[in-house]
């Protein structure tokens, strides 16, 4: 079994690190009792040294951290700036054309040219498509030839009423004789109109193999190759499609709060138009950062839809450059209130907390307070604000970061020179 270590072997092993430690202040000197109570007071004597030396020290770093206390922090504020705004509302929707033609044909025939490239513009009367005219000039002529029949016939019996208008006075004929030359007048002259009928009708026909374009704008690609077979009038094949480009129409839908919204503004006068018929408006589209195109409204629906709840507004722009596609979305901003002053500060000193939105004001003792707002729109990077600030406040606009509520800071005035901070704005 192993021994075990006895009550001297303590002892044995702090005597050997006092030994340690006396070699270290007195090199191999022996320890003695002497030795010992002279090491003790080496090392008292050396710690009252230390002490005395490096009180001074601490006393005098405890009163540079005190005299070197940081200044208030600077930064940058300003007061809200007063502007007429008028509140604008928000919608999306699409682009489309004022008139939109499907091309087809009035006659059936043989198509036999195309006189158009695919996706040109296009005026109108412009010639589009041209049908196999032979069978339809043949029927012009047969027309006339009719006509000419019925002209002839007509000539025939005119005299032949004349002649009997003679006779009827010698009495050679009776007046039923009489009766019947001049009902085969009359109805030589039915013919007569008949057959004209017919030729402006075969000439109308032949006229109909000239397809033109009914209005201007883009027409689309062709639907049938030329040498096929068309049929036309009713179920007739469709040829291509042609949409007018300018101007062109944008469609919305808002609901019916913003609905009566309009129509008292309308009522009260503010806006000069009757149910926002030509109200200005403004439109961007997907990939543009603001309303730079011009518009009018110029339809409202007279309905509302029973199952959205929202009523359709239309608006009208003019489209030059062909920029604006039908069935292109954009955004539109339609004036939702009357003109009104409103304070507008940067969109930089607004802060957030959670669902709440604040900004920053620094009093007359140069402290800084948290004031909650309610935001409206942004008007030229500018927040307007609808409540919770007045004129004379300065908000701070720059330096949020380094400010918090109940702070003392050294304000500087937007565009100011900086000032070097006051006694009353330095920490007590």
């Amino acid at each position: 079994m192993a021994s075990q270590p006895g009550p001297e072997r303590p002892f044995r092993l702090r005597r050997r690190l006092c030994e340690i430690r006396s070699k270290a202040y007195l090199g191999n000197i022996p320890m003695t009792r002497f030795t010992q109570k002279f090491v003790f007071a080496s090392v008292s004597s050396r710690l009252a040294v230390a002490l005395v030396l490096v009180s001074p020290m601490l006393s005098a770093c405890g009163n540079g951290q005190q005299a070197g206390a940081p200044p208030p922090p600077a930064v940058t504020v300003a007061k809200p700036v007063k502007r007429t705004v008028v509140d604008q509302d928000e919608y999306v929707g699409r682009f489309v054309a004022v008139d939109s033609v499907e091309v087809r044909s009035r006659v059936s025939g043989t198509l036999q040219g195309i006189h158009f490239k695919d996706g040109q513009l296009v005026k109108k009367d412009d010639l589009l498509f041209t049908l196999d005219k032979r069978e339809f000039q043949n029927a012009v002529d047969q027309a006339r030839a009719n006509l000419l029949l019925a002209q002839s016939n007509l000539t025939f019996t005119a005299n032949d009423l004349i002649r009997g208008q003679q006779l009827l006075r010698e009495k050679t004929i009776s007046e039923q004789v009489y009766d019947q030359r001049s009902q085969a007048k009359r109805n030589a002259e039915a013919s007569v109109s008949a057959a004209e009928a017919a030729v402006r009708q075969a000439e109308l026909n032949l006229e109909y193999t000239e397809i033109r374009a009914p209005v201007a704008g883009r027409i689309g690609d062709r639907r049938v190759s030329p040498g096929n077979i068309i049929t036309g009038g009713s179920g007739s094949t469709l040829l291509a499609m042609l949409v007018s480009t300018d101007p062109i129409r944008f469609e919305f839908t808002f609901d019916e709060a913003s609905f009566l919204r309009y129509e008292r503004m309308s009522k009260s006068g503010n806006d000069p138009a009757t149910r926002g018929f030509a109200m200005p408006v403004k439109l961007r589209l997907i990939d543009e950062p603001k309303f730079i195109h011009d518009g009018k409204m110029d339809f409202i629906d007279n309905v509302i839809d029973r199952s959205t709840g929202t009523i359709r507004g239309r608006a009208s722009l003019a489209n030059a450059d062909s920029l604006f596609i039908p069935g292109m979305f954009a955004r539109v901003q339609v004036p939702g209130s009357s003109p009104y002053e409103a304070l507008m500060v940067p969109e930089a000193a607004i802060g957030t907390e959670q669902v709440r939105k604040f900004v920053y004001t620094v009093g007359e003792d140069n402290t800084v307070k948290q004031t909650y707002v309610t935001l409206g729109q942004v008007v030229d990077g500018l927040q307007v604000i609808k409540d919770g600030l007045n004129p004379d406040d300065r908000v701070v606009v720059n330096g949020l970061l380094r400010v918090r509520p109940g702070v003392k800071v050294n304000p500087q005035e937007e565009g100011a020179a900086p000032q070097p901070p006051t006694a009353s704005s330095a920490p007590k």
